[in-house]
This record gives structure tokens, sequence and C-alpha cells, in this order.
């Protein structure tokens, strides 16, 4: 089963497997038509992660290959107004690189192979959705500025239609050049040259150098038991913990154990609690990993969630504060984690600076979302769980090669920039194991609703017993850690409302279809049966083979 944000992509992924890969080739493959076909989200000038899991050997494995800097010295000194310019915005891009590391170490068919599809589509063209169509015409402006962009995706001065075919003859090159010469072909050589050249039109950073040295880092999933369950998560700079935190926050309060969430006020309110502690923690606990002390294992940990649950239902801050998780990064955890060699506590010495108060938080892409999720479980029960993205619509909008360079830069703040360092983001591509077995592999799309996304959904799937495809069709709320400000999706009964404003909560009303995120996932029944989910909030599908 393969789940993705567009219906060629998850059919490039279900066509992998009918030719035997395995769901690592059917990640690739998706991963590169969705560079394709979900431009405006996701593209070989961006970055990501995934989460692996192998049934046979019961192992599981993470790659991060998100945006990096470079390596002058400009990068540790550029603030938040310079790195959201056009060229500035863009990071080294890790797309190309993690993606064939991972089908170089765990794939069974050949590059070409996997990525015929994608060139395919890039060469002949495929049916634009009403999504890309609605992100064009949103962006309007920074495609203005490249006049191939412009002529590629508004040819008359206008927006593609839904409906209409969109070529793209320079992406269908490029992606040759990489069938057939491997990363090579895109981090040096001309492509690698095309690239430093027009960033440093664009008044950029990225050198040749940079992108012949990106490294992708290959590290062990986060782990948390959870009710039953083992969930893996993407650590740092990833935004797994996150996920981890809330899942057994949500038990260790009682909300888990509410039955539903659309028609039951108290457990919205309790829900809203959850996601502000989170939050708060994700907002604190950020950064390069291999630089800074990012005490992630700590918050995964079930001691740290239950110290934090006690604040959910107590008196309501207008700011959630950050809790401290370092003195939980040694304490055990659960033995089904020890075995599968989970992510370690952070040996690195804090050594970020403090930030100031005009820059201490990340960059605020309210309003928008953007990102693409993908999902795949094979016939022998491995399962992948991938994010791209190349950051806000578009990236940075420097289009070179036939794809846009991701916007990953804007991400770095006074505490997480610097050279040679990884971009840090809330994209979390989680796993859910039933004993040795996939029961759930699941992530999102859409900056800071990625994590709340997939707390909502996965507590309706496993914790309330509710049919997959309605728990993702579901309203979903979010809350920040800084506002009382709870945005609500149509579809809670009044009482909710009721409920939130009696809380201190602000409830407000928020219809703007992919705002909530994308989620995309597989379900696994305890009889093996794969269900595919696509959020109906975008245009995914998932397709069975």
């Amino acid at each position: 089963m393969v789940a993705a944000s567009h219906p060629d992509a998850a059919a490039a992924g279900a066509e992998i497997l009918r030719a035997g890969g395995n769901a690592v080739d059917a990640f690739a493959a998706a991963a590169f038509a969705l560079a394709v076909t979900d431009v405006s989200q996701t593209g070989l000038g961006g970055g990501g992660a995934m989460t692996w899991w192998h049934a046979g050997t019961r192992r599981a494995a993470h790659l991060s290959f998100y945006p990096r800097s470079g390596a002058a010295a400009a990068w540790g000194r550029q603030d938040s107004t310079t790195a959201r310019l056009q060229g500035r915005a863009a990071a080294v891009p890790g797309m190309v690189a993690g993606v064939l590391e991972a089908h170089g170490t765990w794939g069974k068919l050949t590059r070409e192979q996997v990525m015929a599809p994608a060139i395919r589509l890039a060469r002949d063209g495929f049916i634009v959705s009403p999504l890309l169509s609605r992100t064009i015409t949103s962006s309007r402006a920074k495609l203005a500025l490249d006049s191939l962009a412009l002529q590629r995706f508004m040819p008359r001065g206008e927006a593609l239609r839904p409906g209409e075919r969109l070529v793209q003859p320079e992406l269908a090159i490029t992606l040759q050049a990489i069938a057939s010469g491997g990363a090579a072909a895109f981090y040096r050589g001309p492509i690698a040259a095309a690239l430093a050249s027009k960033v440093h039109a664009h008044g950029g950073l990225i050198e040749a150098s940079d992108l012949s040295a990106y490294p992708v880092m290959a590290m062990r999933p986060l782990c948390a038991g959870w009710r039953s369950f083992t969930v893996l998560g993407a650590p740092p700079p990833m935004g797994g913990a996150a996920v981890l935190e809330m899942l057994q926050v949500a038990d260790a309060s009682g909300l888990a154990s509410a039955g539903g969430l659309t028609n039951q006020p108290a457990a919205v309110t309790m829900l809203a609690d959850v996601m502000r502690i989170g939050n708060a923690d994700a907002n604190r606990w950020r950064g390069d990993p291999t630089v800074l002390r990012v005490p992630a294992r700590g918050v995964a940990q079930a001691g740290f969630a239950s110290q934090r649950a006690t604040l959910v239902g107590g008196t309501l801050a207008d700011t959630v504060q950050a809790g401290t998780p370092t003195p939980f990064e040694s304490t055990p955890g659960p033995e089904a984690c020890a075995a599968l060699d989970a992510y370690p506590a952070s040996g690195i010495a804090e050594a970020s600076a403090t930030p100031s108060p005009a820059d201490a938080a990340p960059t605020d892409f309210s309003n928008t979302s953007f990102t693409s999720h993908l999902a795949v479980v094979d016939g022998d029960g491995n399962a992948v769980s991938a994010t791209t993205t190349v950051g806000v619509l578009f990236g940075s909008g420097v289009y070179t090669g036939g794809f846009f360079l991701n916007s990953a830069a804007a991400n770095f703040d006074a505490r997480t920039r610097g050279p040679n360092r990884y971009a840090n983001s809330t994209m979390s591509p989680t796993i859910v194991l039933d004993g040795a077995r996939v029961r759930l592999v699941i992530g999102a799309a859409g900056s800071q609703y990625i994590q709340p996304a997939i707390l909502q959904v996965t507590l309706r799937m496993l914790a309330f017993g509710e049919d997959p495809g309605s728990a993702v069709a579901a309203p979903r709320i979010h809350a920040s850690a800084s506002s009382r400000e709870v945005e609500v999706e149509p579809g809670f009964t009044t009482d909710v409302y009721a409920a939130l404003l009696a809380r201190g909560y602000r409830p407000v009303s928020r219809v703007a279809d992919i705002t909530f995120g994308g989620v995309h996932a597989v379900f696994v029944g305890r009889n093996g049966t794969r269900i595919g989910l696509a959020d109906p909030r975008r245009d995914g599908v998932a397709v069975g083979q």
C-alpha cells in the first residue's frame, strides 16, 4: 500500500511494488514522482527525512537529509530578516542525496527503475490538480521573479488550471542525469555549478563545494512506549520528539481514555492543553544535534511526559513555558526501545547562543501549509514513513535545472544558526508497532500543524478505535504555546466551543482546506489488512497492490 499527496506519485510507488520492489524502492519512486507533481511542496531542491522498519530483521533506521547551511562564516551572521530574502533563504539541498542513500542501502531494484516514473511524468507531463493550481495562483509574485518558471507554471500570464498538462523538460533532463550518474550528477558538475551560480545571482550563500560535501545523517529513531504500542519517531533536527511527548502526555493526563473528540468538550480542552505543552517543548529543544545539545530522548521519555501532564487542566497561562527534559535523558526506556537500539542521550554540551527576544522563535509561517508526506507498507511488512519539503510554497523561489530551491535557511534563528548546520523542522515521519508488526505508518505536511495533526489522527485510530478513514477526515484543532487562541475546524459540536471558552481559550473558526496538515498513512489491521489513507484536505490518494 502506498499513500501519497498526489495520485501519480502514489501510482509510481505501486508500479514499483508490482515490479518486485520493496517499501524503500516504492518510497524512492514516489518521492521522486512527488518532486515532479507536488512541485509547490517538495522537490529536488529540498530535503526531508524517512523512518524505516525492516520486518525480516525487526530493525528500525532513520535517515535525515534536511537542507543544511554551507561552510562560509556568513551563515552564522545573517539574521531572520535576511534569511527570508530569496537567495539567502536557500540552504544546501539534501533531497537527492537522502533518497538515493536510502535506496542504495535498502532497495532491491535499480536506480533507473525507481526513477523511471518521475522522468516520464516530467518529460510527458501530468494533469494539474486543483491544489497545485491554487498554490501557483497564490505564489504568482514569487514565480514571476524567474522567466522560465513563469513560462512553465503561468504560460498565459495566469496559473495553469486544473485539468491542464504540466510538462517540465528541464526537470526531466535533471532527473535523467541523476538516474544515470547517481547523487554525484546532482552534487558535482554542471548541475551543481548552475545551482551555485543561480543562488549567488540572488544574493545567496551556497557554494559548489557545499554541495559536494553534503552529508546524509544516518540515525537511530526516537522510541517510546505508548499504551500497548512502540512508537518510532524522527530525531532532531526533525520534530518527532513532540509527537512522542504529546501522545504520552495524552495518556498520562487521561485524554487518551476519553473515547473521542468531536463531541467530547472536556477531551478537546485537554487536547488544547496537551498541544500547547508539546509545542512549548518543541520550540525550545530543537536544532542540529551534531553541534547543539538537543535532549530529544529526554523529551520522549515517559517520566518527562508524566511530569508535563500535571499541567493539563491546571492554571491556564498566556504562554506555556518549556520543561527541562535533560534529567530524563539517562533514565531507562521501555525494553522494546532498548532492543531496537533507539536514539541515545545527547553527548553535546549546550553550545548555542541565547536568542534575543526579537529573534527567539522559529520563523512563523502562519496561515500557510506546505511539505509532502508519503507512507508505504510492502507485502513483507516492511514500512517507510517519509516527509519531504522545499519549505514554503515553491521554496525560496530560486529556480534552476527545472526545480525550486528550498527556503530552509529561514528556519534558523539566533539559537540554531551557524555554518555547516542542518536547519530544524517540525517534520515527523512516524511508525507505530504492535509488538514486532507495523500497525500504523503516519506523518503529515503542514509546518507547525504537522505534530498536532499526527497526534489527533493517531489518538482517533489507536486510542478511540475510530474508523481510519473517518479519523483522517475528522475535524482538528490547533493550539500554540504562546497564545490562548485555539483554531477549530468545522465539525465539532457547539458544546466544544463553549468548553474552550470556559477554560479560558479563544476559539477561532478556521476553514482553510490544506492548513490543518495533510496526513497520509497506512493502517494495518491485526489480520494484516492494509488500509491506505489520504487526507481529503489535499489531492492525494492511496493505491494498493
